[in-house]
């Protein structure tokens, strides 16, 4: 808590700041980020008024002035992500954001929420970079950000399966094949249910990006890798908003006991916005001390990218034709949940 507290200390001693600018440097839990801000105003180290946050004369003295002389920054051209698409990746997102306008709208029945379309393209040039993109058959374990389409218009994938649980998304994309030419499979499947035995080991590269109960993750993920063929190769989001560190190291782990080696975790890749149409997962404010006007559009939530290598044959945590039981809904770590408000 008292890290979380610092890092809020001394991105207020630069200038005051919103509510929702100071969660955009926030690489912790939703829980305790809003637990730290809460004490510090209740503490008097922090004042609010309609223009933002700031420091005290009490917290003033708590920041350390030298410290604020020496900056670290983030790449502004990647973002951080390693990866800028280039070359047709241009043209590509362009068509892409033109696709994805007409894209079901995200339901609570299912948690849903896409990611922005840059970062979508971003995922397709990295797999590009890494040689995961030409002549591989893949396997989607869930389809929000419409990903699939995404390699489709690159042309270079053999093949695109979509497994998920909404039928909405199997008729758009059956829409979007006929108007587009492409050749994206859809089937309708609930990661809690046993794998069709004609999907395991036969895909190169596997994607997702999953619930974060931890049943959640270790369910999408191991589906994928049962998937997958020797020496294939996966890549999943997870943020640090609705996972703590606690259950990063039991994914961690997880992965090394099925002969998988992470090769890249690319933090923040990947930015959410989560006011929708149709859903507001930002309902979580009014636990705060202080009054917060409505977020201005920050892409504040954010999920690092994990790639990971199976070295020869996975050695399956939980077996292909298993049913497993999964918790939809992380009432100890996740925030965001509507309806807990």
């Amino acid at each position: 808590m008292r890290e979380v507290e610092v890092q809020i200390l001394n991105e207020l001693a630069e200038s005051k700041k919103t509510f929702w600018e100071l969660l955009d440097k926030n690489h912790n839990t939703l829980k305790i980020f809003l637990q730290s801000l809460n004490n510090l105003y209740e503490s008097g180290l922090v004042a609010a008024d309609k223009e933002g946050l700031y420091l005290t004369n009490k917290g003033l003295k708590e920041v350390n002035r030298k410290s604020l002389d020496f900056k670290g920054e983030i790449c502004s051209e990647c973002e951080g992500k390693r990866i800028l698409p280039a070359g047709k990746f241009k043209e590509t997102l362009t068509r892409f954001n033109e696709i994805v306008k007409e894209r079901p709208l995200p339901t609570l029945d299912f948690f849903q929420g896409y990611m922005r379309e840059y970062d979508v393209i971003a995922r397709v040039a990295l797999m590009h970079f890494y040689g995961d993109l030409a002549d591989k058959d893949f396997i989607l374990v869930g389809d929000d950000d419409l990903l699939s389409v995404a390699l489709s218009l690159t042309d270079l994938p053999s093949r695109i399966l979509v497994l998920d649980v909404d039928e909405r998304l199997g008729n758009f994309l059956r829409k979007i094949n006929k108007e587009y030419g492409f050749d994206i499979e859809f089937q309708k499947y609930n990661v809690s249910d046993p794998l069709p035995s004609n999907l395991t080991g036969n895909f190169d590269v596997f994607s997702s990006e999953p619930l974060e109960t931890l049943s959640g993750l270790k369910a999408f993920i191991c589906r994928g890798i049962a998937c997958l063929r020797e020496d294939g190769v996966g890549y999943f989001g997870l943020t640090n908003v609705e996972a703590s560190y606690k259950k990063w190291i039991e994914i961690e782990k997880m992965l090394t006991e099925m002969n998988c080696v992470i090769t890249d975790i690319i933090r923040d890749f990947s930015k959410y916005p989560l006011n929708y149409e149709t859903i507001n997962y930002e309902k979580f404010a009014s636990k705060l001390k202080f009054p917060v006007k409505k977020n201005p559009g920050i892409l504040w939530y954010k999920s690092s990218l994990f790639r990971f290598k199976i070295l020869g044959k996975a050695k399956l945590a939980v077996a292909a034709d298993e049913k497993l039981q999964i918790t939809w809904v992380d009432k100890e770590e996740d925030l965001t949940y509507p309806l807990f408000y």
